[in-house]
């Protein structure tokens, strides 16, 4: 993995203490599943709970607290950092969720999926184009993906920004027609693009695009979970 992602993970959970320090734990985790439950309106989904699904890069908090899946899957790099680290995350409080600390460049699922959510993950990710690669293989032909991202208003500080870490937590600094090329560069169709939140330098959108129903193939693996 690369020198800027390490820094933007020694710099993400020393971040998570931070903002959770003097958060109660009942009290954040209902403030954010109410959050996630917005998020889920907003994609427009109808889920039955027999549904494969991924929340790729899912931190301490992760839209998995409201979803049932089968089976349901909870990735990211930090998670035995989180449940060290943090109060506010324990994973025996979600017996139903498989989950993996790994990244996604490591993970392989063992079954193709109908849905992955990505929030606020992949301008995180050490390597954007396999991590879009693979994400891209995991879903099933007609699949979804619900990604969230802060994109870039000025052009200029993007080029700064890659540059000099100005945003350290993210080693990827893009606007939102860049992810959203590169999707359409994978075959996937942009269903829908929301505006979820107005910022200076950056704005939060939210992405829903459908997998090509001619995937990319990638040999799917057992995984070892680490909770």
């Amino acid at each position: 993995m690369n020198i800027r992602w390490r820094l933007a993970q020694f710099w993400e959970i020393r971040w998570w203490r931070w903002y959770l320090q003097h958060k109660e734990k009942s009290v954040y985790l209902q403030q954010k599943a109410d959050y996630w439950k917005k998020i889920l309106a907003q994609c427009e989904l109808k889920l039955t709970g027999s549904e494969a699904i991924l929340d790729a890069g899912c931190g301490p908090a992760g839209i998995f607290m409201i979803l049932d899946g089968n089976p349901l899957v909870a990735v990211d790099p930090l998670l035995g950092e989180y449940e060290d680290q943090l109060d506010h995350f324990d994973s025996t409080d979600y017996p139903k969720v498989q989950f993996y600390a790994v990244s996604l460049e490591e993970f392989q699922p063992t079954q193709q999926l109908d849905i992955i959510f990505c929030c606020n993950v992949i301008n995180h990710v050490a390597d954007l184009n396999l991590s879009l690669d693979k994400i891209c293989s995991w879903l099933k032909p007609g699949g979804i993906l619900i990604l969230s991202v802060d994109v870039h208003n000025y052009r200029l500080l993007k080029k700064i920004f890659r540059w000099i870490p100005g945003d350290i937590l993210h080693p990827h600094q893009h606007g939102l027609v860049d992810y959203q090329n590169m999707l359409r560069e994978r075959g996937f169709n942009i269903e829908k693009t929301t505006e979820l939140k107005r910022g200076g330098i950056f704005d939060y959108y939210l992405i829903k695009a459908i997998s090509p129903f001619k995937v990319m193939t990638s040999p799917l693996v057992n995984s070892t979970s680490n909770q």
